[in-house]
């Protein structure tokens, strides 16, 4: 499968649940944010479940993606929600269909 391919599937899986967007996850896969780094499938768990606990429906319904760009194993993704998030960045690392690192920057106000 592609870097786009799981990126695609990555960004679909926020609809279907957190089982969804932890199955693109490899076990030993790290998410960095600003302010913690998040080692293995429990830590990613933790945070992807506090993330989707504080997404509204009036998140989802301003979540717009504002550039998409992959080559080779990266994937980049700024995205917004306001006014809950002003501006997002993710840059994610995908190798064997998995994603093997992920970084997270949301901007607020």
């Amino acid at each position: 499968m592609s870097t786009a391919a799981v990126f695609d599937r990555h960004l679909g899986a926020f609809a279907q649940g957190l089982d969804a967007v932890l199955a693109d996850y490899d076990a030993a896969a790290v998410v960095i944010t600003p302010d913690a780094v998040h080692h293995g499938a429990e830590e990613i768990r933790q945070f992807f479940a506090g993330f989707l606990a504080e997404a509204t429906p009036e998140f989802w319904a301003a979540f717009r993606v504002e550039t998409r760009q992959v080559a080779g194993e990266v994937a980049y993704l700024v995205w917004s929600a306001a006014p809950f998030v002003t501006r997002a960045t993710d840059t994610l690392l995908v190798r064997d269909d998995r994603i093997l690192v992920q970084t997270f920057t949301p901007f607020h106000g």
